[in-house]
């Protein structure tokens, strides 16, 4: 049985002043007039109903959630004690699905993607779910690139696989990470290298035995939390596997390492909602180049991203290349060659006592 498991445990400090503590990016209505993890709910829906559905998220944006995402519960929720990235979120999630049902494929999806169309993505999760049945395979999704960017990762295709209704599918010869423009340029044209999309397939037991294998204190832990699900001392028990867990990614813990990880060649329409910077990409711009959100008045100003979530306006007079966001009290202005530095602002926002409200 497949079953989807979501990755919702970033507050997402790059959406700031929009992402707050209480608030994440996750919750925030970008793509749509529909919450980022709506949207990614309702993208695999007709393959893989909400009872099959486990978010992983913090404990503290729980009530969040199921306040913004009604037909969520309790149930569908795994609730970390403390962020610390992907390989123990999903190590976390395979050990509950294994409880549920020992023969599980899980597809992992990020909650702050935007993904189109929905039915191609469906096909994939469909082509990488057979796969994963006929044995130990650890399947990524690769994405044909459509510009040379150097905010992603890349995967480099190494022999094909398979092919499955016109949908290639290769060995993973390498892992990349981010590329100079001038590396990402050369991987755009030589059409031997797709975007890491972060999205995965594999059975249960596949991903276990492999952090077994390069994880192997991990797995230790791990084994022994399962041991605890579903029994009184589960939260407690969780709270001791996080507070031994290392703070690394699946793709550095295991990915990198295994030599059974495929990709599924997907030509489709993805992005990675990581920051401001990707409304210029998904919103419809001005002739000069502006997004506009909200109540905005603008003049002389080019290629600016301007969000108001006020009721009053946000008037620029000759600016451009800024982002400007008004909200709950907050006027956040960055140019945009620093947006993605905003942590080092929140930081100093956290060492202020009369300023730490608005983080």
């Amino acid at each position: 049985m497949l079953y989807s498991v979501i990755l919702a445990g970033g507050r997402g400090e790059r959406f700031w002043p929009l992402s707050r503590l209480g608030h994440p990016k996750q919750l925030l209505k970008i793509t749509s007039d529909k919450t980022l993890l709506q949207e990614t709910i309702d993208r695999v829906k007709e393959s893989i109903s909400v009872n099959r559905t486990l978010v992983v998220t913090g404990e503290n944006f729980a009530k969040a959630i199921l306040e913004k995402v009604p037909e969520l519960t309790e149930k569908n929720l795994i609730l970390e004690p403390e962020g610390k990235n992907t390989c123990i979120a999903i190590g976390l999630a395979a050990v509950h699905m294994k409880k549920r049902d020992p023969e599980a494929v899980m597809a992992v999806l990020s909650s702050d993607h935007l993904i189109e169309p929905k039915e191609r993505l469906q096909k994939i999760l469909e082509i990488g779910t057979s796969i994963a049945k006929q044995g130990d395979y650890l399947i990524t999704m690769g994405v044909v690139p459509n510009r040379a960017e150097t905010g992603y990762g890349y995967i480099e295709l190494g022999e094909a696989f398979s092919s499955s209704e016109g949908v290639p599918v290769f060995k993973v010869k390498q892992f990349k990470e981010k590329p100079t423009r001038t590396v990402a340029q050369q991987y755009y044209f030589d059409r031997q290298h797709l975007w890491n999309s972060g999205i995965f397939i594999w059975s249960c037991s596949a991903i276990l035995k492999a952090i077994k294998e390069f994880m192997p204190g991990l797995y230790r832990e791990l084994d022994i939390y399962y041991n605890h699900i579903d029994t009184p001392k589960e939260k407690e028990e969780r709270k001791k596997l996080y507070a031994n867990a290392e703070n690394i990614s699946i793709d550095f813990a295991v990915l990198e390492k295994a030599s059974n990880v495929l990709t599924i060649k997907a030509d489709l329409h993805w992005d990675d909602i990581g920051s401001w910077l990707a409304l210029e990409r998904i919103k419809d711009k001005d002739r000069d180049n502006n997004v506009f959100v909200g109540k905005v008045v603008a003049l002389d100003s080019y290629e600016t991203t301007i969000v108001n979530e006020e009721d009053g306006i946000v008037a620029a007079l000759g600016v451009s290349d800024l982002v400007i966001v008004h909200t709950d009290g907050i006027v956040f202005v960055a140019h945009k060659t620093k947006v993605q530095d905003v942590k080092e602002l929140l930081q100093k926002l956290a060492s202020d006592k009369d300023l730490e409200k608005f983080l």
